[in-house]
């Protein structure tokens, strides 16, 4: 069957209120109307959409595959009637972004005042996570992702990448307290905790360092990074510009970073998204940033 927009707006109410009175409420409905409009869907497809219990509602599998597909086409909804209306500010709303914590922190930080001094209608919304989320359905629009991981969604694109070297940092006065002739094994590390010991550097330090043992470990990328702002010791940091144009702060050790700290980044994006407008504009300031870093340039 072809899916009416109507149909979908209901859908998505549904699944927004968790509840047919709530849906009912928000569409200015009849409850009865809303249950009909949907029992009439679900004939329609020859599938149920909803779970009814005690507790409320929930989706089906069928439900589930419906769900990416529903929230884009509100998304693309909601840009076609601002189009239309020639009285509208410009292009505005929220746009999601998920990378791992190091590059949310030393580049999406840092990304956010450039996208609000040019685009200050768009809210950039930043989950920093280990989690791989998922964009098919819609879990989040825009994806910084390592490249060599595996993408077995052919609907994903790869919009550009860049490869941003790592070294070692230290604050000025703990890096003057190591010995002239300094090795890895002279240096106060500071890591990743034990549930992410797998996580570069920390497998690159321990084939280096016998019986490596860190000085200090988080879960948390910030936090590893305030410890070694506060003199604790030293960690491997991407050379991004923000980092490298402020002097006193932080200064690089003369030891060469594993490789595995720095892989080629990756932008990548649902094709149902990609031309959507106000991801469009993230992503192509997100392209500008990563040419500027291949050319060595600032932020």
């Amino acid at each position: 069957m072809e899916l009416q927009w109507d149909d979908v707006r209901i859908f998505l109410a549904v699944c927004d209120s968790g509840s047919m009175s709530g849906a009912a409420r928000r569409l200015k409905v009849s409850q009865p109307t809303l249950s009909r409009k949907i029992a009439e869907l679900e004939y329609e497809l020859g599938e149920a959409l909803f779970i009814r219990g005690n507790q409320g509602i929930s989706l089906t599998n069928t439900g589930r595959r419906l769900l990416p597909a529903a929230q884009g086409m509100a998304q693309w909804a909601t840009e076609a009637n601002r189009s239309l209306d020639t009285k509208s500010s410009p292009v505005s709303g929220s746009v999601s972004i998920t990378a791992a914590p190091s590059f949310a922190f030393d580049l999406l930080a840092p990304f956010a005042d450039t996208l609000r001094k040019k685009h200050p209608e768009i809210t950039l919304k930043v989950i920093a996570s280990m989690d791989r989320l998922n964009l098919s359905r819609g879990e989040v629009d825009i994806a910084l992702r390592l490249r060599k991981s595996s993408f077995d969604d052919p609907d994903l694109i790869t919009l550009d990448e860049v490869k941003i070297p790592a070294g070692v940092f230290a604050r000025r006065d703990y890096a003057r307290s190591l010995p002239k002739n300094y090795d890895f094994h002279d240096v106060n590390w500071i890591a990743w905790a034990d549930e992410y010991e797998m996580l570069s550097p920390n497998p690159e330090l321990a084939a280096k360092i016998p019986e490596f043992r860190p000085v200090f470990t988080s879960d948390d990328y910030s936090v590893q990074v305030a410890a070694c702002q506060a003199g604790v010791g030293a960690m491997v940091l991407l050379k991004t510009p923000h980092r490298l144009e402020r002097p006193g702060e932080l200064v690089e050790l003369k030891l060469e970073a594993p490789a595995a700290s720095s892989p080629p980044l990756a932008i990548i994006c649902h094709k149902r998204l990609v031309d959507l407008p106000k991801v469009r504009i993230v992503v192509t300031l997100l392209r500008q940033e990563f040419a500027k870093l291949r050319e060595g340039l600032s932020f």
